[in-house]
C-alpha cells in the first residue's frame, strides 16, 4: 500500500483515471482510494485526478517505482540518513538501517547519547537539540539524503523536517502524535508522517476485529477487508468489471497460491482466492454479503 500526493507538475492532473492509465501501460498497481479535501473517494474510471489529491495505491514489488513514475515523482536513491531523537522508534530505525545506510543520530540527553554510542555499532551519535538550527547545519543536515525526526515533540519533528526540505534534503519523515496535524504537515512539505497510535490501531484492526477488517489509513474513511472465495461462489470465472459489485467499494488485490495479483477489470476470481476489498463504511455489510 502506498500513498502519493499529486503535485503541481504531475502529468496526471486533470485527467480521468481511465485517461491517465494510458500514460503508463502497466498492471502492477492500481488506485484504491483518493483523499480530496478530507473526503474519501472510491475511484472509478471517470474520476478526475486533481492537484493536491492524496492517491492510495496497491502495488506489487515491481510496481512501486511505476507508481512514482505514474505520479510524476522521481525515485530517490537513499545512502545517508540523519535520525533526530533517540526514542525507541529512533533506536529501532538505527538498528535496522545501520547495515544498509550511513546513519547519524542526534539525541538531546547526554547520558542516553553516551549509552547508545557504546551499545549500537555502525551509527555516529551526536548529543544536541534537534530543534537547534545551528547544530543541524553544523552536522551537515543538507548533506543527508533523508532526515527522520522521531523525538517526543511533534513540533520539533515537523520543524526539523521542514528545515531539511528547505536545505535540499530529498526525503523527510516526521513522527507526529496529533493526527490532526497530518494534513497540514504534508501540505507544508513534510514527505511522510508516522504515528505510533495509528500503527497500534492497525494491529488491533488486523488481529482482533471480526469480518477481517485489516487496516484503516489516516484521513481515509474506508477500510480494507479480507475474504476467501468459496468453491461454489457465484463470482468465480467472471471478469470483475462484469460483477455487480457493491458501490463505494473496490477489489484491490488478490493472493492466489501465494502470489499477489493486481485486480483490474478483466481479472477473474477463482476458488480459494484471498481477496482484499477497499470499502466505505456504508458498503461493508453489502461487501460481506457479496462473498457469502
Amino acid at each position: 500500500m502506498m500513498g502519493v500526493r499529486v503535485e503541481d507538475d504531475a502529468p496526471i492532473i486533470n485527467k480521468s483515471i481511465a485517461e491517465s492509465a494510458l500514460l503508463l501501460s502497466n498492471i502492477s498497481f492500481m488506485i484504491v482510494a483518493v483523499l480530496r479535501n478530507e473526503n474519501t473517494l472510491i475511484p472509478t474510471g471517470n474520476l478526475q485526478i486533481m492537484k493536491g489529491d492524496l492517491l492510495y495505491f496497491v502495488a506489487t514489488d515491481s510496481g512501486k517505482d511505476k507508481v512514482l513514475e505514474y505520479a510524476g515523482k522521481k525515485t530517490i536513491q537513499i545512502k545517508s540518513i540523519l535520525i533526530i531523537g533517540g526514542s525507541k522508534t529512533g533506536i529501532y530505525i538505527a538498528l535496522r538501517l545501520s547495515k544498509l545506510y550511513t546513519i547519524k543520530l542526534i539525541e538531546k540527553n547526554l547520558e542516553k547519547c553516551n549509552y547508545l554510542a557504546k551499545n549500537i555499532p555502525n551509527v555516529q551519535f551526536v548529543c544536541g537539540d534537534g530543534a537547534d538550527v545551528g547544530l543541524l547545519k553544523e552536522e551537515g543536515i543538507s548533506n543527508f539524503d533523508a532526515v527522520i525526526s522521531v523525538t517526543g515533540n511533534a513540533e520539533t519533528n515537523i520543524f526539523s523536517c521542514l528545515l531539511a526540505k528547505d536545505l535540499g534534503v530529498k526525503k523527510t519523515i516526521a513522527m507526529v502524535e496529533n493526527i490532526g496535524l497530518f494534513d497540514y504537515s504534508q501540505k507544508m512539505g513534510v514527505d511522510t508522517l508516522i504515528n505510533k497510535k495509528m500503527a497500534a490501531a492497525n494491529f488491533v484492526f488486523r488481529h482482533i476485529l471480526k469480518d477481517r477488517v485489516l487496516t484503516q489509513l489516516y484521513g481515509v474513511n474506508a477500510k480494507i477487508q479480507e475474504f476467501v472465495v468459496r468453491k461454489n461462489s457465484r463470482i468465480i470465472d467472471i471478469p470483475i468489471k462484469k460483477l455487480n459489485f457493491p458501490k463505494e467499494a473496490i477489489i484491490s488485490g488478490v493472493i492466489r497460491d501465494g502470489k499477489g495479483y493486481i485486480t483490474l477489470g478483466n481479472f477473474e476470481l477463482k476458488a480459494d482466492d484471498t481477496v482484499f476489498v477497499f470499502s466505505m463504511p456504508q458498503s461493508i455489510k453489502n461487501v460481506i454479503s457479496f462473498f457469502k
